[in-house]
């Protein structure tokens, strides 16, 4: 059976993200600037974050909160209130941040939703990431909308036997080696990586070059013509 089921990464795939995180570091490292140098800093925040990741899961209220509790403990406790409260805007401005769609992705969603159905597969926090992608402009473009707390070969398998045929019938799109690629193939579907410039270390991971259901492509403009390539060549 031929592709039917396309799965696709929101941020920094649909969306600008990466760059609204890392300006907001760059705020939180001038704010503790009298407590810490940067280099430790980037260290504490990045543990404590990934400590957190099974508490408070993806997203910029656990990142809003880790940066709390970074501040607290480089601080020894002596941080003060209006610091913590100055953290709580740039959390609130993260969550804020304007929803800017990156170049070619509504020419290429109006292409690919015409020849698949369209899942939109992402990490974070469930009211946050449902408001960007109603902030996008994009919904109308996607038949379902997955967002889930990690995203594992079984996640995979779950979404497109519940939105198509199974895995092996489906391919899933990101900017994400850890997330949007390496699980997806585990779970036997098709994987493209969209690179971005800006990559959380977090998802990084060593790229499947020779897997023959993988591919990395410039932009998400080249994605249908891959997958028209795929199709041509039968299934693997």
């Amino acid at each position: 059976m031929p592709i039917s089921v396309l799965g696709l990464d929101a941020d920094d795939t649909l969306w600008h993200n990466e760059t609204f995180y890392q300006s907001t570091r760059q705020r939180f490292n001038e704010l503790l600037a009298d407590f810490v140098d940067v280099e430790r800093l980037e260290a504490e925040i990045a543990a404590t974050e990934h400590r957190n990741l099974g508490l408070y899961g993806y997203g910029a209220k656990g990142f809003t909160l880790s940066m709390m509790e970074t501040a607290i403990q480089v601080s020894d406790g002596t941080i003060s209130s209006r610091a913590l409260s100055e953290i709580l805007t740039i959390g609130r401005e993260l969550m804020n941040h304007p929803v800017e769609p990156l170049p070619g992705v509504h020419e290429a969603l109006e292409a690919l939703s015409a020849e698949y159905r369209l899942v939109l597969i992402t990490k974070g926090d469930l009211f946050h990431q449902e408001s960007k992608l109603a902030a996008s402009g994009l919904g109308n473009f996607f038949s379902g909308v997955e967002i889930v707390s990690e995203k594992r070969a079984d996640t995979y398998t779950r979404i497109f036997s519940r939105h198509g045929a199974g895995p092996e019938n489906a391919a899933m799109a990101g900017n994400s080696v850890r997330s949007d690629v390496l699980p997806a193939l585990e779970a036997g579907s098709y994987a493209a990586l969209i690179p971005f410039h800006l990559v959380w270390a977090h998802e990084d991971a060593p790229l499947p070059t020779d897997h023959p259901r993988f591919a990395e492509l410039p932009s998400l403009s080249e994605l249908p013509q891959w997958l028209a390539e795929v199709a041509g060549h039968g299934a693997n």
